[in-house]
């Protein structure tokens, strides 16, 4: 259809030369297909006009394509100068309603479009040299600076597609209709939809690390799913079909709706999709840059909120539970179908990658298998919102790609749209918006009795919690020495390396030590006062994985990711009971242990005189009571009568060792002389604090 067409690449196969050809030939035409998508605008005047609200001036996406090249090279250090540092700072962060937005226009002095034309050009012939210049091996991987070099490219495919849709909320007398492609021209009534039965299966979902194509960093990671059977729309829900829902009065009945939903379209006091127009006698579709006939056979094109208010509409006319699909039965789809991916293609199967039009088109023109369109046309929006695959890590040249868009209020859309170019139409991509944003999206709805299961990836961002979390599980990130890992292992050999050990861990914080005393002994009871600190562990327990952000320095952060399996620890985790308990008033059924572990809590602890004397009760004959302890008491935290020492006694100083001692010597004796542990507490990546901790083992007369 566009002369400019072309696949992303393989990044594995070929030799050098050939692979940097190929590379300079993607970025030339992805180069100039970027300025033909602004040739739709009538004149230089509406490059400084908004298509939403929500989003800065089109001249800003016209710029920051390129500004983006200069800013990762420049940060890769793969160049070492810049073209024009006030460029690739206005045109550098995009918008997407973040705290660090700004879309106040006094902020910004917008330069003519001639001279971002005239920097567009320079920076050009920059990526241009650096292509032809830059050491070239294969495979290119995630560290290779070619990678750099394809993530520019990709970036820049993305914003063919995100700019097009605001170009399509422009006027329409600021538009040029013709001059990007051509539009389909098959309008007809809507085709009768029906559900087709879609076998289930287990799922593993996540791009392998050495695949050949490039990848976003949500892409990688591994995640298996059990998927159920399901019914699944045989084709996209088309314009026709939407209309019933609009003539029952969907838009007016706020029963279909969910509150965020009803919100929305209370705000915008919407009465149908954004993209369509009504006349007096019937409708009219809205394209990027031409209004049509309303084409009932094509797919509607909405938000999520519309979308799953339609779904809902349906459940409570027919008496059945529709939904939008999940990522993982999307995907589950895909399979069914054998839909092969971008380098297999000998033609689009789709009206994807702009091979057959510059529109939507028909929702009945491309089938594969029973279905049609399961990937181009327009985007199908999903229930899951979007969060990374166990062991995701971000890229460290653009670690906020993802990240930002991992809060539970983004859902991803699968499948690509006819614009999707490059990565994103690719089977692994992972795109996600606001739900109440706009794109080139409709949906398709699955039947499904079994409940909608939708998993809480988020990162843990509580600061005391999330560094408990580094302080637990950081040794991951870092060569530092792991505290609870050695206090485990001194536990064994304390145990003389018994396995057949009942373990009670009276500081379970956010987890570590429970799964270490698991991995050597067959039953660990672990307890904490706070659900803050213990749903971490539970996590880990259930699924294997869990995830927190730590400050690295000034205003950046690190996101951290902990996939158990890491740490040998899957087979063991069973071992493992996890409960909040209040260590100053515990239970009766907290009894019976052969080993209790007491770790730096005696300080947390409102009366612990009275805690020491009592645990011995806690403990079966000959049982071993291990003690960690910085003895920081804190009048604030423990009253001065009751700390066990740390003071002056008629006197002469009472260390909390012989304090603890003199209440202990009733019930216990001294294993072995007290040793000194290191701590090592991190609050950002190059601020730590060392704490000494004295270990004492005693056990039971």
């Amino acid at each position: 259809m566009l002369d400019l067409l072309t696949k992303t690449i393989d990044l594995q196969n070929g030799t050098p030369n050939e692979k940097r050809a190929e590379i300079l030939s993607y970025f030339e035409k992805t180069w100039a297909i970027d300025e033909k998508l602004y040739s739709q605008l009538k004149s230089d005047e509406v490059f400084y006009k908004r298509g939403d609200a929500l989003r800065h001036v089109l001249l800003f996406y016209f710029g920051h394509t390129a500004v983006f090249f200069i800013n990762k090279l420049f940060l890769a250090k793969i160049i070492d100068k810049r073209i024009n540092p006030f460029f690739e700072s206005i045109f550098a962060i995009g918008v997407d309603e973040m705290s660090w937005d700004d879309l106040n226009e006094r902020n910004y002095d917008w330069p003519t479009v001639d001279a971002v034309r005239e920097y567009r050009n320079k920076a050009k012939q920059l990526v241009m040299e650096v292509i032809h210049n830059l050491p070239l091996t294969l495979p290119i991987t995630w560290n290779d600076p070619f990678w750099i070099i394809m993530m520019g490219i990709e970036h820049e495919r993305i914003h063919l597609e995100t700019s097009s849709v605001l170009i399509r909320q422009l006027p329409i007398e600021d538009v040029v209709a013709g001059a990007f492609g051509n539009i389909c021209t098959d309008n007809g009534k809507a085709p009768k939809n029906e559900l087709i039965a879609v076998p289930g299966g287990e799922m593993h979902l996540g791009k392998p690390d050495k695949h050949p194509l490039y990848g976003w960093d949500n892409e990688y990671g591994s995640h298996t799913e059990q998927v159920a059977s399901f019914n699944s729309s045989k084709f996209l829900i088309s314009n026709g079909e939407f209309l019933e829902f609009v003539e029952a009065g969907g838009y007016k009945n706020e029963n279909y709706w969910t509150e965020e939903g009803w919100n929305w379209r209370s705000f915008k006091a919407a009465e149908m999709p954004l993209f369509w127009i009504k006349t007096d006698e019937t409708y009219q579709l809205r394209l990027v840059a031409e209004e049509i006939e309303m084409p009932w056979n094509w797919p509607v094109e909405l938000n999520y909120l519309e979308a799953k208010a339609f779904c809902n509409w349906k459940s409570l006319s027919t008496g059945q539970i529709h939904r939008l699909p999940s990522e993982a039965e999307w995907m589950r789809l895909a399979q069914h179908v054998e839909m092969k991916d971008v380098l297999d293609w000998k033609s689009a199967p789709g009206n994807i990658n702009l091979e057959h039009y510059s529109s939507p088109c028909p929702v009945d023109s491309f089938q594969t298998g029973e279905f049609f369109d399961v990937i181009g046309n327009v985007w199908q929006w999903t229930e899951t919102p979007i969060t990374g695959y166990p062991r995701f890590k971000v890229h460290p040249l653009y670690d906020d790609f993802s990240t930002p868009t991992f809060d539970g209020k983004h859902n991803m859309i699968k499948g690509g749209s006819w614009i999707s170019t490059g990565n994103e139409a690719t089977l692994h991509a992972r795109y996600a918006f606001r739900r109440h944003f706009c794109q080139h999206a409709g949906f398709r709805i699955v039947q499904s009795d079994q409940p909608l299961i939708i998993h809480n990836d988020e990162y843990e961002s509580d600061t005391e919690v999330a560094n408990s979390c580094e302080d637990n599980w950081g040794d991951a990130f870092s060569n530092k020495p792991n505290f609870y890992k050695q206090l485990a292992s001194i536990a064994f050999e304390v145990m003389n390396h018994q396995p057949n050990v009942k373990v009670l861990d009276l500081n379970a914080e956010t987890g570590r030590l429970a799964f270490e005393l698991a991995r050597k002994f067959e039953s660990v009871t672990a307890l904490d006062f706070s659900a803050r600190y213990i749903k971490v562990p539970i996590q880990l327990q259930e699924e294997g994985f869990m995830r927190y952000i730590v400050k690295d320095e000034g205003e950046l952060l690190l996101y951290r990711d902990v996939v158990l399996s890491d740490f040998e620890a899957s087979t063991s985790k069973d071992r493992i009971l996890f409960m909040q308990a209040d260590a100053n008033n515990l239970k009766p059924i907290y009894s019976g242990y052969d080993l209790i572990i007491v770790p730096n809590l005696l300080e947390e602890l409102i009366c612990p005189i009275l805690f020491l004397k009592n645990i011995h009760e806690r403990l079966n004959d000959q049982g071993v009571l291990m003690l960690t302890s910085c003895y920081d008491w804190d009048k604030d935290q423990t009253k001065r009568p009751h700390w066990p020492g740390g003071f002056k006694a008629d006197g002469e100083p009472v260390s909390s060792f012989n304090g603890i001692k003199s209440i202990l010597n009733d019930h216990f004796t001294l294993i072995s002389e007290p040793q000194d542990l290191l701590i090592t507490h991190r609050k950002s990546s190059r601020l730590v604090e060392q704490h000494l901790t004295e270990l004492t083992c005693w056990r039971k007369l």
